[in-house]
C-alpha cells in the first residue's frame, strides 16, 4: 500500500450524511452509511464504496498474512455449488430455509454456499491420495450466502457476507489438535492486530457438527450472542454452551407425594402466589413436539427454557410448541397442570440438571385445578434424559469456580471447530497410509467473519463524532484537510504529496465550495487516525495535527509534521 496515489475527496465517491438512516438500529449501521463506507442494495445486501472497500481489504490482508504464517494455502472455490455433496452430508435439509436454493435451465439443483466443508473435502479427496500429502491447511476469503429471515443491523446480519473459511486435514486426532491450536493462535494474532476487544468462549458445534468448538466474540451492544464471563477465573462461554453438573441429593426424608386443590392456578406465578412459596420450589413442565412426538421438558419454575439450546439438542429434528389441537388429542395431558409423575412411558421426559435425583417439587397433578407437593425426582418420576436447557442468568454460578457469572452481548467474529471425521465419513475421504492401507482423514473447520469484523470495529471504535479506526484497518493513515482558501488547498496538496512519498496512505479534503466546518465534521465522521489541517497559519507553513482518538492537537511545520507522521 506504500506510495499509493493521494486520494482526493474532490474525486472520491463517498457522500457523507448528517442524519442516521431511517432503518438503522445499531451504531455500526448508522456510522458506516453516514460516513460513506457502504450503501444498501436490498434487504441484507450491501455495496461497499471506495472507503469501505479499503477497510475491508485491510481486514482481508491481515487475515491472509496470519493464515499464510501458519502454512495455510489460499484457494478460491465457487459460490454456486451442486446439491449432491450437501445431500450426502444431510445439510441440504438441515440448513432449512436459510439455504439459497436454485435450479439451472436443465432443472439441476444448486445452492449458494453458506459454508464449504463438503467442497473442500471433495477437493482434498481429488488432490491428496497418500499420507505424504498431509497435513494440509486450505483457506479462502469469499462471499457466503444465507437467507436470513430478518436481515438487520446493516452488515452485521446480511444475506451475503464476506468470510474467511479454512479447513485442516490430518491423519490422526493429535494432528487435528495441533492444527486447531495453530488456528486458535492465528486468530488471536488477527484480532489483536485488528484492534478488537474479544473473548474466546466455549461454544456449541451447531449445524457444523464435530466435537470441540470455540467462538471469538467481540463485546458490543449490537451483538446477537450472549456470553458469560467469570470475573474470578478464566471461564468464558456462549450461554448456549454452558452446562451444569448433575448433583443428586438425599431425598429420603421427604414426605409422601400429596395432591392439593389449587383452583385457578394455571401458571407458575399464580401457583406460587396461592401457596406462598417461591417460584423456585415449583417444577415447570414445557411441552413441545419433536418429529411429531410430544416431549416434556422440566425446569425449576423460576427459570425459562432456552429454546435455542433445546433446538440444538434435537437438531436436525425441528422443535415446535404444542397447540390446542395437540391437547385436544391427548386428554391425559391437562394444560397448566402437567406433572412428570403421571407421564409414564407415554411422553419422553427431559429435565434440567437442577431437577436432580432426590430434589422435591410442587408440580401439576395431571388433573384440572390440582397440583402435587413433595414430588421427588427418582422416587415419584424418572427423567429419561438430563439436558441443560435453562436460560443462563446474570449471577448464575460459574461452572468452573462457582463465582457469579456476568452476562454481556457480543458479535461473533470467529469460530473454530474440531470436526473430526463427520464429513470425511460422509464423503469417504481416505488416503493411503504408511502401511499401504486406507486411513480416514480427520478435519477442522475455522471461520473469520471478515465483513462482520468491520462492523465489530465500527461498534467498538467510535465516539459521539463518528468512527475512530485503528491504524492497521483505517482507509488512510492521514486525513489532510484544506480549510478552504487557495493557499490552504495548495499547502494541503503539497504536504499530502510529501506524506505519500514518505510511504503513507493519504486522504486529502481538497473540495472547493465546502465550508471548513463541514470538512472538519466529515474528517471526524470518517475516522482516519490522524487529521492534519492546513488552516489559519498556512501562510507561515504551520499545520495543526489532531489525533482522532485522543483529541490531542499540536501545531507543526510541514517538515516536522512529515517527520512525525512518517516515523
Amino acid at each position: 500500500m506504500a506510495n499509493a496515489p493521494v486520494q482526493r475527496m474532490s474525486q472520491l465517491m463517498a457522500k457523507t450524511l448528517r442524519d442516521d438512516p431511517a432503518d438503522a438500529e445499531v451504531l455500526s449501521h448508522k456510522l458506516l452509511v453516514r460516513a460513506g463506507y457502504v450503501r444498501r442494495t436490498a434487504a441484507g445486501i450491501w455495496s461497499w464504496l471506495p472507503l469501505g472497500k479499503k477497510v475491508l481489504a485491510n481486514v482481508e490482508r491481515i487475515v491472509r498474512e496470519e493464515m499464510d504464517a501458519i502454512g495455510g494455502q489460499e484457494v478460491s472455490l465457487p459460490a454456486l455449488l451442486p446439491r449432491e455433496p450437501y445431500e450426502v452430508t444431510g445439510r441440504w435439509d438441515e440448513y432449512g430455509q436459510e439455504l439459497f436454493r436454485l435450479k439451472d435451465r436443465k432443472g439441476g439443483d444448486y445452492l449458494l454456499g453458506p459454508t464449504h466443508e463438503e467442497i473442500f473435502t471433495l477437493l482434498v479427496k481429488d488432490q491428496c491420495t497418500s499420507y505424504k500429502d498431509l497435513p494440509v491447511i486450505l483457506y479462502q476469503i469469499q462471499s457466503k450466502f444465507r437467507d436470513e429471515a430478518r436481515p438487520r443491523a446493516g452488515i452485521l446480519r446480511g444475506r451475503e457476507f464476506l468470510m474467511k473459511d479454512s479447513y485442516s486435514f490430518d491423519l490422526e486426532d493429535e494432528g487435528l489438535a495441533k492444527s486447531y491450536a495453530l488456528h486458535r493462535q492465528a486468530y488471536q494474532r488477527i484480532f489483536d492486530r485488528l484492534g478488537l476487544d474479544y473473548r474466546i468462549c466455549a461454544a456449541t458445534a451447531g449445524a457444523m457438527g464435530g466435537s470441540k468448538s470455540e467462538e471469538f466474540l467481540a463485546p458490543a451492544e449490537a451483538g446477537e450472542d450472549t456470553f458469560a464471563d467469570c470475573p474470578n477465573c478464566d471461564f468464558a462461554a456462549n450461554t448456549e454452551a454452558i452446562t451444569y453438573e448433575l448433583k443428586p441429593v438425599d431425598g429420603s426424608d421427604v414426605p409422601a407425594l400429596e395432591e392439593i386443590p389449587t383452583p385457578d392456578t394455571p401458571t407458575i406465578e399464580t401457583l406460587a402466589a396461592s401457596l406462598g412459596v417461591p417460584a423456585s420450589a415449583t417444577l415447570k413442565n414445557l411441552l413441545v413436539k419433536v418429529g411429531g412426538e410430544i416431549v416434556a421438558v422440566g425446569v425449576p419454575g423460576d427459570r425459562e427454557v432456552d429454546l435455542g439450546k433445546l433446538e440444538e439438542h434435537f437438531a436436525p429434528a425441528g422443535v415446535e410448541m404444542v397447540t390446542e389441537a395437540d391437547f385436544a388429542g391427548r386428554p391425559d395431558l391437562v394444560r397448566g397442570y402437567v406433572g412428570p409423575q403421571g407421564l409414564g412411558d407415554k411422553v419422553k421426559y427431559l429435565a434440567d440438571p437442577r431437577v436432580a435425583p432426590g430434589t422435591a417439587w410442587i408440580t401439576g397433578a395431571n388433573k384440572e385445578h390440582t397440583h402435587a407437593r413433595n414430588v421427588v425426582a427418582g422416587r415419584d418420576f424418572e427423567v429419561d434424559e438430563y439436558v441443560d436447557v435453562v436460560v443462563v442468568r446474570d449471577g448464575d454460578p460459574c461452572p468452573k469456580c462457582g463465582t457469579g457469572l456476568k452476562l454481556d452481548r457480543a458479535i461473533e467474529i470467529g469460530h473454530i471447530f474440531q470436526l473430526g471425521r463427520k464429513y470425511a465419513d460422509a464423503l469417504k475421504l481416505d488416503v493411503l497410509g504408511q502401511n499401504g492401507k486406507p486411513v480416514r482423514v480427520t478435519m477442522g473447520s475455522y471461520g473469520v467473519g471478515v465483513s462482520r469484523a468491520v462492523a465489530a470495529l465500527a461498534e467498538q471504535h467510535a465516539d459521539e463524532h463518528g468512527l475512530v479506526w485503528p491504524k492497521e484497518v483505517a482507509p488512510a493513515d492521514v486525513h489532510v484537510v484544506a480549510a478552504g482558501k487557495a493557499l490552504q488547498t495548495e499547502l494541503a496538496l503539497d504536504v499530502a504529496e510529501r506524506l505519500r512519498a514518505a510511504g503513507l496512505r493519504v486522504l486529502v479534503d481538497d473540495r472547493a465550495g465546502v465550508s471548513p466546518g463541514v470538512k472538519f465534521t466529515d474528517a471526524e465522521l470518517i475516522g482516519v487516525p490522524q487529521i492534519l489541517v492546513a488552516g489559519r497559519r498556512s501562510a507561515e507553513g504551520v499545520l495543526e495535527l489532531k489525533d482522532r482518538r485522543t483529541g490531542e492537537r499540536e501545531e507543526l511545520s510541514v517538515e516536522d509534521a512529515t517527520n512525525r507522521l512518517s516515523a
